[in-house]
């Protein structure tokens, strides 16, 4: 009886599941960015070939998050990655003005991919710390997203290393959530 009630709590109550695809070029900041969120601390980190998983529970929200290496080679397996997923983080490298434009091919790419029609889109725009950084405006203007019809999106600055706007990022995705699950209201 426990058991059922719990259960039953939980679906009403308990927290809200995300799958979420994190992807970008090389070097953007990905596995950074999770395991900031995931354990709250930097890690020396190496290129990702294949992928990470974590979970990361933010108000009441566990997001699992697949951290998909970026390198040129694994991202014709990012396709792999897109059944069932909820919201994509797309990281750039706001540093990086000579790949703006492979970024916004990629990014194309995912978005019109049709595993990805419905997904909440949010672009942590990274390493804003750093002189020269385009601005989250920016890279919007170079992805393209302004482009984009019918489709929940956000540019948010980031600096992945003090976790600067990581949360402002999350706590957009979550309100994000909260409105696609929230049924249209019909007036007479």
């Amino acid at each position: 009886m426990g058991q059922a009630f719990r259960k039953l709590f939980d679906r009403f109550f308990g927290a809200v599941e995300m799958r979420v695809a994190m992807l970008g070029l090389d070097a953007a900041g990905k596995t950074t960015i999770l395991y900031k969120l995931h354990l709250g601390e930097v890690l020396s980190t190496v290129p990702t070939i294949g992928f990470n998983v974590e979970k990361v529970q933010y108000k009441n929200v566990v997001f699992t998050v697949w951290d998909v290496g970026g390198q040129e080679k694994l991202r014709p397996l990012w396709r792999h990655y897109f059944s069932s997923t909820d919201a994509l983080i797309y990281v750039v490298d706001s540093l990086d003005r000579e790949r703006i434009a492979k970024a916004k091919e990629e990014f194309q790419a995912i978005t019109r991919d049709p595993s990805m029609l419905n997904c909440i889109i949010l672009v942590f725009a990274n390493k804003q710390d750093m002189k020269g950084a385009m601005t989250p405006m920016e890279v919007s203007e170079g992805l393209g997203l302004y482009g984009l019809r019918n489709r929940t999106w956000h540019a948010q600055g980031t600096c992945a290393l003090s976790g600067d706007g990581l949360y402002e990022g999350l706590d957009w995705l979550v309100t994000a959530l909260k409105e696609m699950q929230t049924p249209a209201r019909h007036f007479t």
